[in-house]
């Protein structure tokens, strides 16, 4: 163990002198000491935090949080999510003897490979935000990314539980320490589910079908199973209303919580994050006080010029229908003005090479068939791949400009005089890309 860790500790070192070393660190100590995890000393508190969507931000606000109590957290903010970054993580943070200093471990473990991860120790509290269709090439069905994550959770560890995802709920049926978190129905629910598929229409525990008391997005909302009775249970933790005109989040304990994003999808991430900070003793006022007005420091949302432009850079999951679904919904409600959107799609994955693009079939581009989009920009390597893919909308063809190109299309835009807004919608791998230009001005 000794050795590992000092391995560790000096790969580590040198990796950040060069920028990078999230990974190696770990991989190389995992290799001198399998069991390295079973034999360092680990804080009291332990909180996992995995799911198809949501994780990074729902880890940086939790340790907010706990910090904001007075808390020491250790914890990932790079994002090395699988085995050798956990180890890495907990090595690097550790005394030669094996202490790791810290109140609280906090952990974004890929749910892949969470059982991997938690093969050697496990979590005192194991936050789940969502399961959703995500990377079809790498994790298939959500069904089987829900057997992956199975295996890693230990019968002593409490879950914290989306009540409104009809398939990450099912990880409480039959266990004690369950709490749960959700969302009422407030003004902008609907009563059927929406988006392109509908995920949600059979029960996932006996596959009959399911019916909806009201939804929030996609399949998430209010369920019940007509044949096995599988239904969302009560939150622990429920917002009792929500406005996203105004970007006000009211909680069941009389807490208000004003939103930087106001994005339903980043209601999501502040109660898991709010659920799992109340249940580690962190005072209603002490959570809200940090969340409240929150800015999250991951770059999943980038304002910034371009030309006569302003612009808003959101950041969607790699192959990830919800999370474009969910920037898209964001633009639509934001957009009050005629504005500009630059669909980017550049590359594909940031882990393998793959040129695998039904994803985009699952996408509601839809949503930008509205009066305040005046014209739609197709850019990136996989721009024909989009232009077959908006063929089938709604969009008119005079809405649609295609470039091979991030920087043919910002050329175009520097050539516009309107002044319009502009979001872009893309990927992590091709955030930059854009970001990095010379005629991108960021800001913040």
């Amino acid at each position: 163990m000794f050795l590992a860790i000092v391995v560790c500790k000096l790969l580590r070192v040198i990796g950040k002198l060069v920028g990078k070393g999230s990974s190696l660190p770990g991989q190389f100590a995992l290799k001198l000491c399998p069991d390295v995890l079973a034999r360092v000393r680990l804080p009291r508190h332990i909180i996992a935090v995995t799911g198809s969507n949501g994780k990074t931000s729902t880890v940086e606000m939790i340790a907010a949080i706990l910090r904001a109590d007075g808390r020491t957290v250790i914890y990932n903010a790079e994002g090395s999510n699988q085995i050798e970054g956990v180890t890495t993580l907990v090595l690097a943070n550790a005394s030669l003897t094996g202490r790791v200093r810290g109140d609280v471990l906090l952990i974004e473990s890929d749910e892949r490979y969470a059982a991997r991860t938690f093969r050697f120790f496990h979590p005192t509290q194991f936050v789940i935000t969502n399961l959703y269709r995500d990377q079809l090439t790498r994790n298939g069905h959500p069904e089987w990314v829900y057997d992956a994550i199975l295996p890693a959770l230990h019968p002593d560890t409490q879950l914290i539980l989306n009540a409104d995802d009809p398939l990450s709920s099912c990880f409480g049926r039959d266990r004690e320490h369950v709490v749960w978190f959700g969302l009422d129905r407030w003004t902008g629910s609907s009563d059927v589910p929406g988006g392109i598929y509908h995920d949600g229409a059979c029960c996932p525990v006996c596959h009959g079908p399911m019916v909806y008391d009201y939804v929030h997005y996609n399949h998430i909302g209010a369920y019940r199973c007509t044949v096995c009775g599988h239904h969302r249970p009560q939150p622990d933790f429920a917002a009792a209303d929500l406005d996203l005109e105004r970007g006000v989040l009211t909680l069941g304990e009389g807490v208000t919580i004003q939103l930087a994003f106001r994005s339903i999808y980043n209601v999501y991430n502040i109660l898991a994050a709010y659920a799992v900070c109340r249940t580690c003793g962190v005072p209603a006022d002490t959570a809200a006080g940090v969340i409240s007005s929150y800015v999250l420091k991951n770059g999943r949302m980038q304002t910034f010029t371009l030309g006569s432009h302003h612009g808003t850079l959101l950041t969607s999951k790699h192959e990830n229908s919800i999370a474009y679904d969910t920037n898209l919904r964001y633009i639509r409600q934001q957009a009050e003005t005629p504005c500009v959107v630059l669909v980017i799609v550049d590359a594909v994955s940031r882990k393998y090479f793959t040129s695998e693009t039904s994803w985009l079939w699952d996408i509601d581009f839809d949503q930008l068939n509205c009066p305040q989009v005046r014209q739609v920009i197709l850019a990136g390597r996989y721009c024909n791949d989009l232009a077959e893919r908006f063929s089938f909308t709604g969009l008119p063809a005079e809405k649609l400009q295609v470039c091979s190109s991030i920087r043919e299309a910002c050329g175009l835009l520097l050539a516009e005089r309107g002044g319009e807004d502009l979001y872009v919608v893309t990927c992590f791998s091709d955030r930059d890309k854009l970001l990095d230009l010379p005629d991108v001005k960021k800001e913040g």
